[in-house]
C-alpha cells in the first residue's frame, strides 16, 4: 500500500511536469492510428506504463507507442518540417522522450529530433489522461488541480456575423448609394429650385409678347361733370364695353386694351441673359446638394458598419474574458489562485458588459441616422450586409497635391455655381447701365362692343376699335437714381467674385485636408494591423503558458484587452480612411461617378 502511494505522488509529479512544458504535452497527440491511450486509466496500468521506460532519466520519462510519426509543435504558426530521421524504433526498441533546453517545438527522440506544427485543439483523450493521473497523484494533497482552459478560445482575425432579423431591411453600401434619388427631401427641393428657376427663364425670353385681357365693363353717371370746352352739365348717362378690352367711357380710349405688350426693353434684353445663368447654378447647386448627400449616406452607412464589427469585437472579448473569468474562480476555489483575481476578472467582465451596451447605442444610433440619411423610416431597423469592414481605395494616395487640386477645380458643381452667379451678376449690371437708354414700351389693341345712352337707356351697342403704342424713356431720381442702381450692381459683381475666390479656397482646403487624411489613415492601417498580430500572438502564448500551468489566468487579461483594443483601433483606422476616401471623392467632385 506505501508502495503504491509512493507511485502515485511519482505520477502526480510526472502529470504536473506534462502540464508545465507544452512541448512535452503536445507529444502525447496523435492520430485514431496510434496506439490509442485506453479509455480509462487504473493506477496499475499507469504503474506498469511508468515501468517500460529506462531508468534513470533527467525528466521523467514517457514511452511512445509504436507508430507515433508526429511530435506537435508548441507553436501554431510553425512550419511543417519533416527532417530525415531513422526508421521508426521495433517493438523490442524503446524510445525515450527528452526536452532540450524547454526550447518550444522540438523534442528529440533519441537520437533524432523532428518538429510539425500543432493540431487545432488538443486530443481530448490525452488531456484526459493528465487530468486522471493528476487526480489519482492529488487524491493525497491538499486541492486537486483545476480543469485546463479549454473554453477559452484562440484569438480569430474573423469577426462572427450575427444572423440578420426577419424585420430588418438587410443593404449594402452600394445599395444604399443608389438610393440617393431624386425623391430624397433634400435632392427633391434642390431639383424643384432648378424647375423654377427655369421657368423664371421661359418668362423672361416672352416678356415682350402681349397678354389677352378680355372682359367686359358697366359706367353709370348721374349729375354733373365738366364737359372738354369747360361747361359743367347735368347729365344721367350710362355706357357698357365688352370683347377684348374693358373700362372705355365716354370719348376716351380703352383702359385696359384687350391685347396689351407693356416692357422695358433692357428687360427684353437682358432678363433672359440673367434667369439663364441663375438656371444654371440652381442646377449645379443640385448636384452639389446630390453629392454632399452621397457623402453623407456613405458616412452614414460606415459609420453604422464600424458600429456593428464594434459590438462584434466586443463580444468575442466578452467570451474570452468570460472564460478567463471562469478559470480564475476554479483557481480561487481550488486554493491555487486569489479570490482578488477572481474579483478582478469578474469586474473585467462587467466592464466589458457596459462597453457592449455603450456599443449596441451606437449601432442603433447609427441605424438611425443612415434612416434619415437615406429619408427611410426610423422604426425600421437597418441592417449592413457587408460582412467586414474592408479599406477602399478610390483614389490612390500616392497621387499628387497639386494634381488633385486641379480636379476639384475643374469638377466641383459649387465652384461652378459661384461662376454662373458672378456672369448672372455681370448681366445685371449691364443691364442697369444701359437702362436709361433705352424706354419702356406699352402696345394695346381693343376690340369688341360698346354702347349706352341717357339715363338707364342702353342703346346703340356696335363694335368699337382701339390701339395704343407708347415708348417711354425713364431717367430715375435725375439721374441720381441711376447712378446708385449702377454702383450696387457693380458691387454684387465683386461680391460674386469674391465668393467664388473663396469658394476656389474653401475647395482646395478640402482636397488637401482630404488627402492628408488618407495618407496618414492609411499608414494608421498599417501599424494597428502589426498592432493586431503581436497582440495575437501575446494572447495565444499567455494562453499557452496558462493551459501548461506555467501561470495564473490574470496574466492572460492584459493580452485580451490589448487585442480588443487593437481590433477596435484597426477598425476606426479602416472606418476613418474610407471616410476620408468618400470625403476625398466629394472635394474632387466625385470624378469616379462622372
Amino acid at each position: 500500500m506505501r508502495r503504491q502511494r509512493i507511485h502515485a505522488l511519482i505520477l502526480g509529479g510526472l502529470a504536473l511536469g506534462l502540464t508545465g512544458c507544452g512541448a512535452t504535452r503536445q507529444a502525447l497527440t496523435r492520430t485514431e492510428a496510434d496506439s490509442p491511450l485506453p479509455a480509462t486509466v487504473s493506477l496499475d496500468a499507469l504503474h506498469t506504463e511508468f515501468a517500460k521506460a529506462p531508468q534513470p532519466l533527467p525528466v521523467a520519462p514517457l514511452r511512445l507507442p509504436a507508430g507515433t510519426e508526429r511530435i506537435v509543435a508548441s507553436s501554431p504558426n510553425s512550419d511543417i518540417r519533416n527532417r530525415e530521421t531513422s526508421p521508426t524504433p521495433t517493438s523490442t526498441e524503446k524510445a525515450a522522450v527528452q526536452l532540450v533546453n524547454h526550447e518550444p517545438g522540438k523534442l528529440v527522440i533519441a537520437p533524432n529530433s523532428r518538429s510539425v506544427p500543432e493540431p487545432e485543439q488538443t486530443r481530448p483523450e490525452t488531456d484526459s489522461l493528465i487530468r486522471k493521473a493528476a487526480a489519482v497523484a492529488g487524491a493525497g494533497m491538499l486541492h486537486p488541480i483545476p480543469s485546463t482552459p479549454e473554453d477559452i478560445e484562440p484569438a480569430s482575425s474573423d469577426i462572427p456575423v450575427p444572423p440578420c432579423p426577419p424585420d430588418a431591411l438587410p443593404l449594402n453600401l452600394p445599395t444604399a448609394l443608389a438610393m440617393v434619388g431624386g425623391d430624397h427631401p433634400a435632392i427633391g427641393v434642390a431639383q424643384w429650385r432648378v424647375q423654377e428657376a427655369y421657368a423664371r427663364l421661359d418668362r423672361a425670353n416672352v416678356l415682350w409678347l402681349p397678354s389677352i385681357q378680355p372682359g367686359f365693363s358697366f359706367h353709370r353717371h348721374d349729375g354733373n361733370y365738366q364737359a372738354s370746352n369747360a361747361d359743367i352739365v347735368d347729365v344721367n348717362r350710362n355706357s357698357f364695353q365688352f370683347g377684348l378690352g374693358a373700362g372705355a367711357t365716354g370719348a376716351g380710349t380703352t383702359p385696359r386694351p384687350g391685347l396689351v405688350a407693356q416692357f422695358h426693353v433692357a428687360d427684353a434684353i437682358f432678363l433672359p441673359e440673367i434667369e439663364e445663368k441663375t438656371a444654371w447654378a440652381r442646377g449645379h447647386a443640385a448636384s452639389g446638394v446630390l453629392n454632399e448627400q452621397l457623402l453623407t449616406v456613405a458616412v452614414a452607412y460606415l459609420e453604422l458598419l464600424s458600429a456593428e464589427q464594434d459590438l462584434r469585437v466586443i463580444e468575442q472579448s466578452r467570451e474570452r474574458t468570460a472564460g478567463l473569468s471562469k478559470l480564475t474562480a476554479d483557481f480561487a476555489a481550488t486554493g491555487q489562485g486569489l479570490q482578488a483575481d477572481a474579483d478582478r476578472l469578474a469586474t473585467e467582465l462587467r466592464l466589458i458588459e457596459n462597453r457592449l451596451a455603450q456599443a449596441r447605442e451606437r449601432a442603433d444610433v447609427a441605424a438611425v441616422r443612415l434612416a434619415e440619411a437615406l429619408s427611410l423610416d426610423g422604426c425600421q431597423r437597418l441592417v449592413p450586409l457587408d460582412l467586414t469592414v474592408v479599406p477602399l481605395d478610390l483614389v490612390t494616395p500616392a497621387l499628387d497635391k497639386g494634381a488633385l487640386v486641379g480636379t476639384g477645380l475643374a469638377t466641383r458643381p459649387e465652384l461652378k455655381e459661384a461662376q454662373t452667379l458672378v456672369a448672372a451678376a455681370c448681366e445685371e449690371f449691364k443691364r442697369q447701365k444701359y437702362s436709361p437708354f433705352v424706354p419702356s414700351v406699352l402696345l394695346g389693341l381693343s376690340t369688341g362692343g360698346f354702347g349706352g345712352g341717357q339715363g338707364s337707356n342702353l342703346a346703340n351697342v356696335n363694335d368699337r376699335y382701339d390701339f395704343d403704342a407708347l415708348m417711354l424713356w425713364e431717367i430715375r431720381n435725375l439721374g441720381l437714381g441711376e447712378g446708385a442702381s449702377r454702383r450696387a450692381a457693380s458691387a454684387q459683381v465683386e461680391q460674386a467674385k469674391f465668393e467664388a475666390v473663396r469658394t476656389m479656397d474653401r475647395i482646395a482646403r478640402e482636397i488637401s485636408e482630404a488627402h492628408a487624411q488618407v495618407v496618414h489613415r492609411s499608414e494608421r492601417m498599417d501599424i494597428t494591423q502589426a498592432a493586431i498580430d503581436s497582440a495575437q500572438k501575446s494572447y495565444e502564448r499567455n494562453l499557452s503558458r496558462i493551459r501548461d500551468g506555467q501561470g495564473l489566468p490574470l496574466e492572460v487579461l492584459q493580452s485580451v484587452r490589448a487585442l480588443e483594443d487593437a481590433q477596435r483601433a484597426y477598425l476606426e483606422a479602416v472606418v476613418d480612411y474610407n471616410i476620408a476616401q468618400f470625403r476625398l471623392q466629394w472635394a474632387l467632385g466625385w470624378p469616379v461617378c462622372a
